[in-house]
């Protein structure tokens, strides 16, 4: 490939939202379509990770049902259009898309009918699943069917550097005085260790959330952050960094969060245990009880295990839910607990919270506008206020699936408006004065360095004390950090570090700035 590439549209990540921004963009057959993804494989992303299921509409479902949901799950704090927006559009394009058009095997009932199941803090069955790994086939058929479009260009170990603006790329220095605008990103050929200047007239950010830059996570390696520093750093609006969602229950082994187990297992009767094996839900959410939302289930966990000194709780299926149901509904969690020598149909379930689900991000529009022109940005790394300050369950892959959609569909109508960049303004990647080779354990320790503040100062339950020690020390390490990257050569692992860094900082900031507790933020 050569050192620099002209598309109509860059797509920067492929979990659902960027898969699907880009199935929908490539409708158009005479637009060029680029997909980065820093993966050896394009369907590894957190979509791939979705054990639960997706929101669909039950048969005593409706729009203002699934409304209310959300809205009382996000402590009120939801943005009312967006959650209408999704309400209204998500089920229904998830029925032509998902279903009728890729054929995602979803489970259905003996008679041949969807099936619907219900999860924590919904009130009623509406979530589609495929067993306990709903978002791996929905990435898998949405790959397959993206690599099969002639004007899609996918392009597998590519890490994405730097967005490209005007006011801060371009050799014409007036540029400065125009509107904020995204001409493409520098894009780095892991396999080749060459950065190539990717320019592009729409630019869609779909790069996954943050998890990673927390000690225990249920994201996979990628979720670093990328995204939101990046964005960051080209000017883009963040919103609602603090609010940043524990999953209730990982699976706990030799001191640490392996892998979700999901909350489709205490919707199924699973109920939660201490120690001495005590339901405890019942005293910290007595009208929810195991089913409450996330932050009040994780925040629970956290305080029965202070409270008993114990290092996990216990998630008991196996007493509430017939083997052939949990081998039918929850193979892969099954098989991941009996490699580690938890078989859920006889023993209870060790679990912990972590990290999960990042609720704040760029902030995009209806549309999924930011305030850089030709920028969009869809899924995890967005935030256009859906979530509020916390998420419902199943909700993100519906998310993922609307945004990428609305976001392709506007950046494909608006591109006969929209310029072609001159390339020749934008200056190719250099590597004057880098000299260095980026040392692994250097970056090893930086990252346990930042995952380690962020959970003990910025995790579950946050103080001022806490808050301010994250702060001093993230800013000294960031400082640390961008003096080894002003001379070292990149790498996926230094630029992920880098992006790790300034994405932590950004939720640290946030975090202390605001004082009320709400949702999965929580000042003690």
């Amino acid at each position: 490939m050569e050192d620099r590439l002209s598309v109509d549209i860059l797509i920067i990540g492929c979990g659902i939202a960027g898969s699907v921004a880009a199935l929908r963009a490539s409708e158009d057959e005479g637009l060029s379509i680029c997909v980065v993804s820093h993966a050896a494989e394009p369907a590894e992303s957190n979509t791939r990770y979705a054990q639960g299921g997706i929101i669909h509409r039950g048969s005593a479902d409706s729009p203002e049902l699934l409304s209310a949901d959300l809205v009382r799950a996000g402590d009120g704090y939801n943005n009312p259009a967006a959650v209408e927006l999704l309400a209204g559009e998500g089920p229904p394009l998830l029925q032509e898309l998902l279903v009728e058009r890729l054929g995602v095997p979803f489970a259905r009932t003996p008679d041949g009918q969807l099936e619907h199941i219900r999860e924590a803090a919904h009130s009623t069955e509406r979530i589609l699943h495929v067993g306990d790994a709903t978002g791996r086939a929905i990435e898998e058929r949405l790959i397959e069917a993206v690599q099969a479009r002639p004007n899609v260009l996918v392009l597998s170990q590519h890490t994405a550097v730097d967005l490209l603006t005007t006011a801060h790329h371009s050799l014409d220095r007036l540029a400065v005085y125009d509107p904020l605008s995204c001409v493409g990103a520098y894009v780095l050929d892991q396999a080749q260790g060459r950065v190539i200047t990717i320019l592009a007239r729409k630019v869609i950010l779909a790069s996954g959330g943050l998890g990673r830059i927390f000690l225990h996570t249920t994201n996979p390696p990628g979720a670093r952050g990328d995204g939101l520093a990046m964005a960051h750093r080209a000017g883009a609006r963040i919103i609602n960094a603090e609010y940043v969602q524990f999953h209730p229950t990982a699976f706990y082994h030799r001191g640490n969060a392996e892998f979700l187990i999901s909350e489709a297992l205490r919707g199924a009767g699973g109920r939660l245990l201490n120690a001495a094996g005590e339901r405890f839900m019942v005293r910290y959410a007595p009208e929810w009880k195991d089913l409450a939302p996330r932050d009040e289930v994780a925040r629970s966990i956290h305080e029965e295990m202070l409270r008993t000194g114990a290092p996990c709780v216990y998630l008991d299926v196996c007493s509430h839910v017939s083997h052939d149901e949990i081998l039918r509904r929850f193979p892969m969690i099954h098989e991941e607990c009996l490699a580690r020598g938890i078989d859920i149909t006889e023993d209870v379930i060790p679990v912990v919270p972590a990290a999960h689900y990042f609720c704040g991000g760029v902030w995009a529009d209806l549309d999924g506008h930011t305030t850089v022109r030709n920028l969009y940005a869809v899924g995890e790394v967005s935030c256009t206020g859906l979530h509020g300050a916390n998420r419902l369950g199943s909700a993100s892959l519906l998310e993922g699936l609307v945004w990428g959609w609305r976001a392709a569909a506007d950046a494909a109508a608006t591109l006969p408006k929209t310029p072609a960049v001159r390339s020749e303004l934008i200056p190719p990647w250099h590597e004057d004065g880098l000299v260095d080779t980026a040392d692994p354990a250097l970056i090893l320790q930086d990252i346990g360095t930042i995952q380690h503040i962020m959970w003990n100062y910025v995790g579950l339950v946050r103080t001022v004390p806490r808050l301010d020690r994250a702060l001093r020390d993230l800013h000294d390490l960031r400082r640390d950090i961008d003096r080894f990257y002003a001379t070292t050569r990149l790498t996926d692992a230094l630029i992920g570090l880098r992006n790790s860094a300034q994405a932590a900082l950004l939720v640290a900031q946030a975090a202390w700035s605001n004082k009320v507790s709400r949702g999965c933020h929580y000042r003690a």
